[in-house]
């Protein structure tokens, strides 16, 4: 039987399996021995860089903004007080028109044709009691005579009275005519800017037609503007007030315009409504706005801004400082020996790039304005002061929108 093929075999694959662990046998050695080796220690890492800023602590003015809707200082509708076909326009649409200024014409025939037929009849009453006089008087001249009776003079009393009623009448009705022939003269009020004309040419104007109402003239020298406040917001804005009225110095008002300027001229209260209106919780109060320019119209949207109280001490923040965490808000304090502590804060109104924190810091406190993710409670970190609250602080306060 042959079998040294099969003894050939597995020499060979027992003659390669000791080459390999020869070959790997240095790998496995330095690897056994690197593992043995004791490890390096590593350096201790240096505490992370924050910028800090100090808490600043100062009264401070806050206000509130509104959306408040501007209106004339007087409102005038020009209606048409007779009926008649209108003849002429006198005006310019969008135009100043002074007061007493004429705009409209009505056609005046008919109304002068009246009041010469009013004054016809009141030449005619004049005529009959001039008559009734003389009359009267030459019944008195001859009643001592016993030429005429004393009901002749009674009749003459009577008719010299009734004629005079009708003197009285007709002159009652040439005025009647008269104010109605004026009234086809239609002129404004008062001084301010008229509107586009509701009525054209041609058109029968008057008492009962569809166009009485001819245009409307506004005064807007000055401007009034008007705002809702709550009862919240009114009671305090009232006591910065009066505060400011014992000091003679009236509360700021600024017109931020709907393309974010702000309006130039300043302005000042004028009166809050009687009552607060039940359904909405809200007072109408009323300011006046200079208006030289006329670039304020009735009817403009706009956001008016008030100090509505002043926060005595208040402490401030940089916003940047603060973060939320889902309803609570927490700032990284940096202590005195440069180890972080997290606290819990309430904060108030935000003043430009500062928040009012009310509870939870104390004035000189450093608090993490920068670097707040790489900081943990305990944590020892290097603080690197940044540019002072008071340096960032805005001199007027800006909106005032509380966090709740």
């Amino acid at each position: 039987m042959n079998i040294t093929p099969k003894l050939t075999k597995s020499t060979s694959r027992r003659t390669g399996k000791l080459r390999n662990t020869i070959l790997f046998f240095p790998i496995i050695l330095a690897l056994f021995i690197s593992g043995c080796e004791k490890p390096k220690e590593t350096a201790a890492a240096s505490p992370p860089v924050v910028e800090v800023a100090e808490v600043l602590q100062q009264d401070v003015p806050v206000q509130q903004e509104w959306v408040g809707t501007l209106d004339g200082m007087v409102n005038a509708q020009i209606n048409a007080q007779v009926a008649g076909y209108l003849i002429k326009q006198n005006y310019k649409e969008g135009e100043l028109v002074k007061k007493g200024q004429l705009m409209y014409e009505i056609d005046p025939r008919t109304f002068q044709a009246n009041l010469d037929q009013a004054k016809g009849n009141l030449a005619r009453q004049q005529a009959v009691l001039k008559t009734a006089l003389l009359d009267l008087e030459r019944i008195n001249r001859l009643l001592p005579e016993k030429a005429v009776s004393v009901r002749d003079r009674d009749n003459a009393v009577g008719r010299e009275a009734s004629a005079r009623a009708e003197v009285m009448a007709a002159g009652a009705a040439v005025e009647s005519a008269q104010l109605a022939l004026g009234f086809t003269k239609i002129t404004s009020p008062i001084e301010g800017i008229a509107g586009i004309s509701k009525a054209q040419l041609g058109d029968l104007v008057g008492p009962g037609s569809a166009s009485n109402v001819l245009t409307s003239v506004s005064q807007i020298e000055p401007i009034r503007a008007y705002l809702g406040l709550s009862e919240q917001q009114y009671m305090q804005f009232a006591r910065e007030k009066a505060g400011r009225d014992q000091q003679h110095h009236p509360i700021p008002l600024e017109l931020i315009l709907v393309d974010g300027t702000i309006y130039p001229q300043g302005g000042t209260f004028y009166f809050a409504d009687r009552q607060v209106d039940v359904k909405t919780g809200t007072i109408k109060v009323a300011v006046l706005f200079p208006n030289p320019d006329k670039l304020l119209r009735p009817g403009q949207f706009a956001r008016i801004r008030a100090v509505i109280k002043t926060e005595i001490g208040a402490l401030l923040v940089p916003q940047q400082a603060v973060t939320q965490l889902q309803t609570k808000y927490q700032i990284a304090v940096v202590n005195a020996d440069n180890t972080v502590d997290i606290r819990i804060v309430t904060p108030g109104e935000r003043i430009g790039s500062l928040w009012i924190i009310k509870e939870g810091l104390k004035p000189g406190d450093r608090v993490i304005v920068e670097g707040l993710q790489k900081v943990r409670p305990g944590m020892k970190v290097e603080p690197k002061a940044v540019v002072k609250s008071q340096e960032i602080a805005p001199p007027v306060a800006s909106s005032a929108n509380a966090a709740r």
